[in-house]
């Protein structure tokens, strides 16, 4: 149910004050932050006012008209565009100019705390140690290796070198030859995820653009070290619909046609077997999966289906020994893992039980070695890891965590004949810590905790797992980050994040940025509402389709929760989510608005039933099972009676900081565009909303890692001004 919170019973309940007393109260808090952001706002230029202009957007449940339609350009040249989007960035700017110094502040204590020139622990393939390095200053990765039996220093990408003449440049999934004496890589230069495939000669030096384009950034090698497979998207709704087998510097029109997929609403993506024995060519939908399979000696064969698709079962698989490792929900909704000889696959009548469901227990993923393996799993809503060995799963072990909450996770373990597994480790207070652990003895080696620099002090901290009850009674998981010297009296600022769809869970890792918050009072709050997985499969599926509302309403009552208990001022809550967690602060800055001073929506999926309803828009088909289709009567009335642009009333609205990407491919900068367009124009405070609109960027920001930070300093520079108003 949409529901509106009480800021004033909030205060009463806290304070123990009179509701009559705490409205006073409330009301002359209030007045004077309005009359702070009136005198602020009066010495900027007006903001951007966007014209109307109707647009009928047709459905066959019912048209709707769209006044700011026409912010819509797929082409991004349209010059009356371009130039409203460049005077969101020019009254931003504006804005910000009050809190320059704060802002630089914040970057340099954000960047200050960044060991520049780190470099992570080597993994071994094959004959070489692989790593991946930063020098001092630099904005982007050193791929490096090094022979295991000695030797200098090997430069894979000096990705610095390669960035130096673009705004925007990625260098992506970095693949060995399995002689070892090529890289297969991907490079993306605006930020749109579209990516051309490059080839350096490790021998030589030589660097070679294939004469692909328009691809997904997978690859795969077969074992003849010259034939590559990789993924077509289509130019439209850019979906990963083709499978192409590439000899190497072949044109573009000789690359052969594998596999084309005909059902939209699958994702697909490739890659090779852990053993290098194989090709895998995986299709997911929101419901369903189906595998491919190739064996690398012979790139000429046709693709054998491992099992057909069926909707309502998805699984993936791992091939170790002559055998085919399942990770399935087929009969088990929190996931099983059975098996399957390789001469047995594609048919499922063939496989064979490992490890049975758990309702208790969510199984994650899996890693195979020769002798163990090694089960990532979700229990109590943490992430562990659990180790059986192949002989007698009776003899099965927990890796012991540190302390809760926390996250534990498999790092890469390209080796399966070995009995080491590495894995991470960290909490809200606790910076990564990368082990070496000996599957067989139990022990463990610490290989590295990254570090962070100043004055950081992980005894300074102290985090907490609390339960917030939702209107319902279902228990939602909260994890806390506060300073040891906390006071529990309910005078603290919050920021509280969550994102809450895909069934992508929000686990608590180790952030160094955030401490800038933390060190100024705040409690940084992660809550992990429906609509992720973090409790299970079930979890998911209640902050999904029919369900969705579950997500937004479990947020609201976090805060409330949280406020209720004296964790923040009802005054001092700040919220921020992206993507799909810019849809879940768009719909809560409509139902609850009263209980947030501020709000961050990065990239957020605000216009939720215009971009269903049209499936030339990359990745509408492919979600239909995440959201519903909206050309189906229930599906649109419910969908309608929560997207955030078509909520939009005329009624007071947090402070909102409002980001997106020119080059977005996973949600449209128009859609946040038409967002604040209409915002201007219905709500009826003074509180700031400003756009930040990166004209070189995507769906991710920027891509120096620096220039990621000083985006960061600019979100907390926002809040933190309006904590001083």
């Amino acid at each position: 149910m949409l529901k509106r919170s009480s800021l004033s019973v909030s205060i009463a309940i806290i304070l123990g004050l009179s509701l009559a007393a705490c409205s006073d109260q409330t009301e002359q808090q209030t007045n004077s932050q309005q009359a702070s952001q009136t005198e602020q706002q009066s010495q900027l230029p007006a903001p951007p006012d966007a014209v109307e202009k109707d647009f009928i957007v047709e459905s066959p449940v019912a048209d709707r008209v769209d006044t700011y339609y026409w912010l819509r350009d797929d082409e991004r040249k349209d010059p009356e565009v371009l130039a409203y989007l460049e005077a969101e960035n020019e009254y931003y700017d504006a804005y910000r100019k009050s809190y320059e110094q704060l802002e630089q502040t914040l970057t340099d204590e954000i960047i200050g705390r960044i060991k520049q020139d780190d470099s992570s622990v080597p993994y071994v393939k094959g004959d070489y140690e692989y790593y991946t390095r930063y020098e001092e200053g630099s904005e982007y990765p050193i791929h490096a290796r090094k022979p295991v039996s000695g030797g200098e220093e090997q430069i894979l990408l000096n990705v610095n070198e390669l960035a130096k003449d673009h705004d925007y440049y990625t260098a992506a999934n970095l693949t060995i030859s399995p002689n070892q004496n090529l890289l297969a890589y991907m490079v993306d230069t605006n930020g749109r995820r579209q990516y051309q495939l490059w080839i350096k000669d490790l021998t030589s030096g030589e660097m070679r653009k294939q004469s692909l384009d328009g691809l997904s950034s997978s690859i795969a090698w077969a074992a003849d070290n010259k034939t590559l497979f990789v993924i077509e998207n289509d130019p439209q709704t850019l979906l990963s619909t083709r499978v192409l087998k590439h000899q190497l510097d072949a044109p573009a029109e000789q690359a052969e046609l594998v596999y084309e997929e005909q059902d939209e609403s699958f994702y697909m993506w490739l890659s090779n077997s852990r053993d290098n024995q194989y090709v895998k060519v995986q299709m997911s939908s929101t419901v369903a999966d189906e595998l491919r399979i190739l064996d690398t000696s012979t790139p000429d064969a046709d693709m054998t289906v491992f099992a057909p698709r069926e909707r309502g079962v998805q699984y993936s698989a791992e091939h170790i020994n002559g055998r085919w490792i399942i990770r399935t929900d087929w009969n088990a909704p929190n996931f099983k893992v059975m098996q399957v000889d390789a001469d047995e696959v594609g048919s499922r009548d063939n496989w064979q039980p490992l490890i049975e469901h758990s309702d208790d227990v969510f199984i994650q993923g899996f890693t195979t070695f020769t002798n163990y393996l090694a089960i990532n799993e979700r229990s109590d809503g943490l992430r562990r890891i659990r180790v059986l060995p192949w002989q007698d799963f009776e003899q099965q072990r927990y890796i012991e965590a540190e302390e809760t909450p926390f996250v534990m996770y498999s790092q890469r373990n390209p080796e399966q004949d070995t009995d080491t597994l590495r894995y991470g480790f960290s909490s809200l207070k606790t910076p990564t810590k990368i082990y070496a652990y000996d599957m067989k003895t139990g022990e463990q080696e610490l290989l590295k905790q990254d570090e962070v620099l100043g004055d950081f002090d992980s005894s300074n901290y102290r985090t907490k797992r609390v339960w917030a009850k939702a209107d319902d009674g279902t228990e939602i998981p909260v994890s806390l980050l506060m300073r040891s010297d906390f006071e529990h009296d309910g005078t603290a600022p919050l920021y509280q994040y969550a994102y809450g769809s895909y069934g992508s869970s929000s686990d608590p890792y180790f952030r160094s940025t955030v401490l800038s918050l933390v060190d100024r009072g705040f409690v940084y709050a992660i809550a992990h509402i429906r609509g992720g997985q973090e409790m299970g499969r079930e979890w998911y599926e209640d902050g999904k389709l029919l369900n969705k509302k579950n997500t937004f309403t479990d947020f609201i009552d976090v805060t409330e929760h949280l406020v209720k208990e004296g964790y923040a001022h009802p005054d001092k809550v700040f919220a921020m989510g992206g993507s799909a967690g810019g849809l879940l602060m768009g719909a809560v800055a409509n139902m609850a608005p009263d209980l947030y001073r501020g709000m961050v929506a990065h990239v957020p999926f605000v216009d939720v039933v215009t971009t269903m309803l049209d499936e030339s828009i990359p990745l509408t088909t492919n979600e239909f099972d995440e959201w519903g289709n909206p050309k189906q009567e229930e599906y649109y009335n419910y969908m309608l009676s929560y997207s955030p642009y078509d909520n939009i009333s005329a009624q007071d609205y947090p402070a909102l900081m409002v980001t997106t990407g020119l080059h977005d491919s996973q949600v449209q900068y128009f859609e946040p565009a038409k967002w604040v367009a209409k915002l201007r124009d219905m709500k009826t405070d003074n509180n700031p909303l400003v756009f930040s609109v990166n004209m070189e960027a995507g769906h991710g920001g920027s891509s120096g890692r620096f220039s990621r930070l000083e985006e960061v300093a600019e979100e907390y520079a926002f809040i933190l001004d309006l904590l001083e108003q």
